[in-house]
């Protein structure tokens, strides 16, 4: 378990040359939640989701062997990351959870969602002052 990467895994590479590609700055593993990619001015994180650890309903399953460690270890991450989420919310963070596989599939794609997640917050801001 200790040799598994919590961070730089190949997805979140994925998504952040995407992002860079579009011109846009981010910081890594920000704050007491370790987002994976954040916007600390636009208050806006992003969670990069493993498929298999973090139970995504098309790819994520529990292994058939030594089942009564492996199910309550995934479910405790879904709960672990529901709380993290309304943690962040509360503190008026926007957050984006994206699926290792979507990453895989599009990271241009996704690149674009935070983009566009960026520019409405952007404006919000604007129309409040």
């Amino acid at each position: 378990m200790a040799s598994i990467k919590s961070s730089n895994t190949s997805p979140e590479l994925l998504l952040r040359k995407a992002l860079w590609g579009l011109g846009l700055r981010y910081k890594l593993q920000y704050g007491i939640e370790k987002a994976d990619i954040a916007f600390p001015r636009q208050k806006l994180v992003i969670f990069v989701d493993g498929c298999f650890w973090h139970s995504c309903p098309i790819h994520g399953h529990v292994p058939k062997s030594n089942v009564g460690y492996w199910a309550p270890k995934l479910k405790r991450n879904v709960e672990r990351a529901i709380e993290k989420d309304r943690r962040l919310s509360n503190e008026g963070w926007e957050i984006i959870h994206f699926w290792e596989h979507e990453v895989r599939a599009d990271p241009a794609s996704c690149a674009k969602r935070v983009r566009e997640s960026l520019l409405k917050r952007k404006r919000q801001y604007i129309h409040k002052q």
